[in-house]
């Protein structure tokens, strides 16, 4: 995983808003698509964007595609920010 892929991924809405309906399981490609007032070319460049990215992942059951969060990356990713931001409580003042 890249982090550059990654923050691209985050910085928009209409992505971000995708994990967000993920978070509760699998959805197919139209599912998602019907949340949206857009074509379904603009929503597969999203999910192209955050598979890219390895926020989701995609799998196909007969005549649908399924997308699902990566959790792996995004507990990644929080791990990263929590050492960046470091352990206040054992610093001396």
């Amino acid at each position: 995983m890249g982090f550059a892929e990654t923050f691209k991924a985050f910085s928009d809405p209409i992505r971000r808003e995708i994990l967000n309906m993920l978070k509760d399981g699998k959805m197919s490609a139209g599912d998602i698509a019907k949340h949206f007032d857009m074509t379904a070319a603009t929503i597969s460049y999203h999910l192209k964007i955050l598979k890219k990215a390895d926020l989701i992942v995609e799998y196909k059951v007969k005549n649908y595609i399924f997308y699902e969060l990566n959790t792996s990356v995004i507990e990644e990713i929080m791990c990263w920010l929590s050492d960046l931001k470091g352990d206040k409580k054992n610093e001396k003042k």
